[in-house]
């Protein structure tokens, strides 16, 4: 019997917006979330940037997303945890899956990205405090444990705990890394893992020799129950449905990343863009090393293409790639005339 090459897939953006209208880039990112449900992907998920047009606020964005959706996973990817509080950050988390129907991937990172520039605006602290603590204080967020004593509260007394709680949430959290502490880190405390198209090198001579590294490396260690699971980003971009616009703006995407692919940078080693027809698209993902029919797919899409764009992007992976390599789309999924 045979094992599907490619048993989940989904997508993640980051939810760009022009500078003077962010409602309506904020809309189309909603209608790509409810186009992804109807052609049966499994995982909608969202990045979230800072000091730049994309969504600031995943959790935010999602809320409105589990109102404009009904059975799509929704998966943050990824919240930094270097800017938030870890009790209120599993708050705003429960409060969202809540929302969903239980349907909410928890990603987050140990980063703070533009540190520099927002270090005046964050938390006045003594010292800095070392990422992984925030992230061992989140997880004990959201598992619930008692604070203390009963409290009085309107409702009566009450144990102290983070609320809403969710119990198994903290069983989906996806923690975003690439580097041997954070894998082995997310391996130790049962996390999933959520690996992106950058990885330290650690001496390999490939980023997919890199990449599936680490992955075994999650796997051997992994003190969860079960085996643990792996997600990987892959940037693809079939031409095959494109009109010829389409075509000459993912060419220039892609050639400009392509130096960055050629050595290691800091150490860290770059996957080339998956860009082609559906058929050279589904070559490489069937001898990519990651990709071994218990990894997940997540499609990365660029930034600051157009509602048509992604969905011309996903359309064509849809119908010409993904069912080439054993996928078999979410149950109930509308089934649209192939791209």
């Amino acid at each position: 019997m045979s094992t599907a090459t490619i048993a989940s897939a989904g997508f993640t953006l980051a939810g760009n917006y022009p500078e003077t209208d962010p409602a309506a880039g904020l809309e189309d990112t909603l209608r790509l979330f409810e186009f992804a449900e109807e052609i049966g992907l499994q995982v909608a998920g969202i990045r979230q940037r800072h000091l730049e047009r994309g969504v600031s606020s995943a959790l935010t964005f999602l809320a409105a997303a589990t109102q404009r959706t009904r059975s799509i996973r929704l998966e943050t990817a990824v919240v930094p945890l270097g800017y938030e509080t870890p009790f209120r950050l599993a708050e705003d988390f429960g409060t969202v899956d809540a929302l969903s129907g239980g349907r909410l991937n928890v990603g987050i990172s140990s980063s703070a990205p533009h540190g520099a520039l927002l270090r005046d605006l964050g938390r006045v602290e003594d010292g800095d405090i070392d990422p992984y603590v925030l992230i061992g204080r989140f997880l004990e967020a959201l598992e619930g444990r008692s604070l203390g004593a009963d409290i009085p509260t309107p409702y009566g007394p009450q144990t102290p705990r983070v609320q809403p709680h969710i119990a198994g949430l903290r069983d989906r959290v996806w923690l975003g890394g690439g580097s041997a502490r954070s894998v082995r880190w997310a391996a130790g405390q049962g996390l999933k893992l959520l690996l992106g198209n950058i990885t330290a090198a650690a001496g390999a001579a490939s980023f997919e020799d890199a990449q599936r590294a680490h992955i075994d490396d999650y796997h051997a260690h992994f003190a969860g129950p079960g085996t643990g699971s792996v997600g990987v980003e892959r940037v693809i971009l079939p031409v095959d449905s494109a009109t010829a616009d389409q075509r000459a703006r993912y060419t220039a995407f892609a050639e400009s990343r392509q130096a960055r692919t050629e050595q290691p940078t800091n150490g860290h080693v770059f996957q080339r863009d998956l860009f082609g027809t559906a058929e050279e698209i589904v070559e490489r993902l069937a001898s990519d090393p990651a990709i071994d029919g218990l990894t997940e797919l997540r499609i990365a899409l660029p930034y600051a293409l157009s509602l048509d764009d992604y969905r011309q992007i996903l359309s064509d992976i849809r119908h010409a790639v993904l069912p080439r390599l054993g996928w078999v789309p979410a149950a109930g999924a509308l089934a649209p005339a192939a791209a």
